[in-house]
């Protein structure tokens, strides 16, 4: 713990010590650049709570991520991936444990430096239901698939792995539905894009609009990939549903009736035995 807090120190001095805040929800995919690409002689490092939990050396001598380092953290097993090229950092799956400090430490024979992510983790159960990941909408509204990335310089929206809505720093290769390189059809007129926020509204919702939306957001600092799924319940399914609904109460409703008609002819019938033997 005191070498890395006297190797950020040393970072701080160089003036190479920076930091980004990226908040991201519980189950994003998020990437941690560092926008380098790996030399023979340097090293890259990655510490989360001052725990090393991964580490490629420039020449592939040695890599390690997660609990394969030796002061790995059991907490990333299985969710952590490195770039051999870059030395980049994904984390699958995020969860809450995941909340913190990401440190990274870039050493090279003639130059160090240290760079500090700080991760939120939001909460996805527990989301306004504008941003749940699920939804679900009646045929014919509309429903809006938020991003929250304020100013997005490059958001990407796909649906069955094609570009349906895209915002870059070129306003000319802004575009949505089959205005995009590989729109869909289906989308025609349909799409509306929020430039302040990178949200996707699609109106008037189509049966054929149900399935997962991925949203990748890139930036020079980290990547966030997130998935959104939409189910689209028709007017028909609505209509079936209910028709069954009242016939089950009405037959219900019936056979009630019919048991009460039974038991009260039945227990005059006793009483009017009773009454003519006691007679």
């Amino acid at each position: 713990m005191i070498l890395v807090v006297l190797f950020q120190l040393y970072g701080l001095l160089l003036g190479v010590f920076g930091d980004d805040t990226v908040p991201v929800m519980e189950g994003d995919s998020l990437t941690l650049h560092t926008n380098t690409k790996t030399k023979q002689q340097e090293k890259i490092k990655w510490f989360f709570d001052h725990t090393r939990i991964a580490q490629i050396n420039g020449d592939l001598s040695f890599i390690c991520a997660d609990v394969q380092c030796e002061d790995g953290d059991e907490r990333f097993r299985n969710r952590l991936k490195l770039d051999h090229q870059t030395g980049s950092l994904t984390i699958t799956n995020t969860t809450f444990t995941d909340e913190g400090d990401y440190q990274l430490q870039i050493i090279g024979s003639s130059s160090n430096s240290v760079k500090i992510f700080n991760i939120i983790v939001h909460d996805a159960s527990t989301a306004d239901s504008e941003e749940k990941k699920s939804k679900s909408v009646k045929e014919g509204e509309s429903v809006t698939l938020n991003c929250q990335i304020k100013n997005p310089n490059d958001v990407k929206w796909y649906f069955n792995d094609l570009v349906i809505a895209e915002i870059t720093g070129d306003q000319s290769k802004t575009c949505r539905g089959v205005r995009c390189e590989d729109g869909d059809e289906r989308f025609r007129d349909r799409l509306k894009l929020d430039h302040q926020n990178g949200s996707l509204t699609i109106i008037n919702t189509k049966s054929t609009d149900a399935g997962v939306y991925k949203l990748q957001i890139n930036s020079s600092s980290f990547s966030i990939q997130r998935n959104h799924s939409i189910s689209i319940i028709s007017e028909e399914s609505f209509s079936v549903t209910d028709w069954t609904l009242y016939l089950c109460v009405a037959i219900g409703i019936l056979v009630a009736i019919v048991l009460m008609l039974i038991g009260l002819k039945g227990w005059r019938r006793r009483r009017s035995n009773h009454r003519q033997n006691y007679v």
